[in-house]
């Protein structure tokens, strides 16, 4: 009888000890499911550079939205939906250029009141102010500081994955540099070379290469949509025909008629083009989009020398 009872009590202590062994199972599960399930970091990004940049740095701890993201629409005539204003309405973080690029963000986020809402403008970053070229994104010095704003940011939202965001921000920096040394090895050979471009969209690249960019009025007028003088017009076609310009730049964005004339013109007299975009290729980062535009330029440079 005693061996019975002591058999019983052990299989008594056995399934006893299953269900505890089943609950503490159970228990890992679900905290393993909701550990899963922790929300991400809602971000809106007005321009698909920026997006891209704030995804390489926030990794799978952040879910972005970009606003303009189609390289086939020209941004100046983008016009924002209601679906645009509730994403941002639920974002924690909105970033965008900022010097009237997409002035639309402004009037959204005034007519959209968030308290908690962090948001980041290149423009102040690196203090520009309205009537400044706003293609702010092409300047070597903009994605370092948008990388820094950012990165301070996720680790104010979200502290647990302080060192998951300072290693991707180590990471992009340290990707930003094959960019730098294209631009030193550019300028080493090309500062000072005469150059042209419909619009400034690749302007501070320029800048940063050090050629002597003309017909600025030209492409201001484009810019902002209006026609440029005739007096403009003739200096430039004049610069293309008698082979004065080493490069034509253009957006390949926005090929209006008159940029349309001065591509062929420039076909026909033996004036290498490069077209730059607006907007980042999809299937492409920002890194590498910024160095496919370079090599381009590279190209186009080494075919006007032979």
């Amino acid at each position: 009888m005693k061996v019975i009872e002591s058999i019983e009590g052990l299989v008594h202590r056995r399934l006893k000890l299953t269900r505890l062994v089943a609950a503490g199972a159970a228990t890992l599960v679900f905290a393993s499911s909701a550990l899963a399930q922790t929300p991400r970091i809602p971000v809106v990004a007005a321009e698909n550079f920026y997006g891209d940049v704030v995804k390489q740095l926030g990794g799978t701890h952040v879910d972005v939205i970009s606003i303009l993201n189609n390289p086939d629409q020209d941004p100046h005539l983008f016009e924002a939906s209601p679906n645009t204003a509730r994403a941002l309405q639920r974002a924690s973080l909105v970033v965008y250029n900022g010097v009237d690029y997409d002035p639309w963000m402004d009037k959204l986020l005034t007519a959209s009141k968030n308290g908690k809402r962090v948001t980041i403008v290149a423009a102040k970053l690196l203090g520009k102010k309205s009537g400044d070229n706003p293609h702010l994104w092409y300047d070597p010095a903009t994605m370092p500081a948008v990388a820094h704003a950012v990165s301070v940011a996720l680790v104010a939202a979200d502290p647990a994955h302080k060192d998951d965001y300072d290693a991707n921000l180590a990471k992009f920096l340290s990707s930003l540099e094959p960019i730098g040394h294209k631009v030193v090895a550019l300028r080493e050979r090309y500062k000072g070379q005469p150059a042209t471009a419909t619009e400034p969209v690749f302007g501070y690249m320029a800048d940063a290469i050090g050629f002597d960019m003309r017909n600025a009025r030209f492409q201001l007028a484009v810019m902002n949509d209006t026609e440029p003088s005739a007096s403009d017009v003739a200096a430039f076609e004049r610069d293309l025909r008698e082979k004065r310009v080493r490069v034509l730049i253009y957006n390949s964005q926005a090929t209006e008629a008159l940029t349309k004339r001065m591509l062929e013109l420039a076909k026909s007299s033996g004036v290498p083009s490069v077209s730059v975009t607006e907007t980042e290729p999809a299937g492409m980062t920002f890194q590498q989009w910024m160095l496919a535009q370079l090599d381009g330029l590279s190209a186009a440079l080494e075919r006007r020398s032979q």
